[in-house]
Parts: structure tokens; sequence; C-alpha cells
């Protein structure tokens, strides 16, 4: 059972499904801009891995909070980080990212690796990196701050997430639906696949007789 201040009201606009959808993305996505990144409005960040779980939290609740977002993504999910928010969506895959941004005052990083190693050049000094993916080395320019970080329970925050989604002001997109038993060749196929949005599980779909084969 989870403790009463991991827990929120299911928003009522929402189905289930979309509510699902909602919690460790968007509480990820909010712990790392406001309260590592203390991100502030008109600031520009650079948000890594758009489509993602994270990602298009990270690229909506900037948007609301009156910051301007770039975001790396794939090109067919191009389309979907833009409407999300983001002014600009740069095609990881084709395209070298610092060669079409700088001087940002956030990296909100969900991949890791040689991306984040990357980032560090196009932040302005005094600039912010933040990471869930892998530890970040600030001693590659010591005049920017780092922090990488593990999201945790918030009922308020939480709380407030709901009430964005119940409103619209904040969009939920379910990649795929899945049963119980689906579960783990879903978890295996999301690297290779980079999914959009979330997998969510669906304890509610019943095993049929053809699915036991």
């Amino acid at each position: 059972m989870a403790p009463f201040f991991a827990v929120a009201p299911k928003p009522p606009r929402l189905s289930y499904v979309e509510a699902a959808s909602v919690p460790i993305g968007a509480l990820t996505a909010w712990q790392g801009l406001f309260d590592r990144a203390r991100l502030r409005p008109g600031e520009r960040v650079l948000v890594h891995g758009g489509a993602g779980a994270v990602g298009i939290f990270a690229i909506q609740l900037a948007r609301l909070h009156g910051a301007r977002v770039i975001a790396t993504t794939s090109s067919p999910n191009a389309e979907l980080v833009i409407s999300l928010g983001a002014e600009q969506a740069i095609d990881y895959r084709e395209q070298r990212f610092e060669e079409f941004v700088n001087e940002v005052d956030v990296v909100f990083d969900t991949v890791g690796g040689e991306t984040l190693e990357r980032s560090w050049g196009i932040l302005k000094p005094g600039g912010r990196m933040v990471t869930i993916a892998s530890t970040a080395d600030d001693s590659l320019d010591p005049r920017v701050r780092e922090a990488f970080f593990i999201v945790e329970p918030n009922q308020k925050q939480l709380v407030e997430i709901g009430d964005l989604a119940d409103d619209g002001r904040l969009r939920t997109v379910v990649d795929a639906v899945v049963p119980l038993w689906r579960a783990p060749e879903a978890y295996a196929g999301q690297a290779p696949r980079h999914h959009r949005g979330k997998v969510v599980v669906d304890v509610r779909i019943a095993r049929t007789e053809e699915d036991r084969q």
C-alpha cells in the first residue's frame, strides 16, 4: 500500500489510463525544473528527449511557467513536441543540437551519455544542468551548476499537476496500453523503440485462452 503522501485523487476528467500515465513523468519534470533548476519565467530551457515520458511534461510545465523551450527528439516526433509548446524541435539523429542552440539557462537531460557531455558547451555562465540519466560532471565548466536527482513522492505537487491536467493545460500522451502479462515485453522494447509518452499497464485487461497459447 502506498503512503498517503505519495497519492492524490484522480483528476475527474481523465480516464484511468490517462491518469496512470501522469505521476512519475510529471513529478520528475516538476521537481527537475522547479526544485532543482529553479526555472524562472523568460528563461530558455533545452529538453533532451522531448517526446519521452518525462520530456512531454517538462516541455509543457516549462512553457506554462513562461519559459522558452527547445527540445531534441526524432524527426517523427517533431510535430508532437511543437504541439506541446516547444518553439524548436531538433532532430538528434540528423543534427547536432549545439549547432542550433547556445546560451541556454537550463538543460533538462533525460538521455545522459554523450548528449549530456555535449550539453555543457551550450549553457550560459550561471546556467543549470539537471539530469535524470547519469551523474553530471561540473568539472567541465565550474561556471554552471548541476544536479542529478531521483524523483520523490510529493502529494502537494501531484495535486497541482492533477489540476493542470484536469483543466486541459497539461496534456497526457499515451503511446500504448498493455495487459499485465505483457509488461516485461513492453519494458524490454522501450529502449530501441523510443516511445512517445508513456506505456501504461492496464491490470483490468483479462487474459484470454488465445493469449495463453
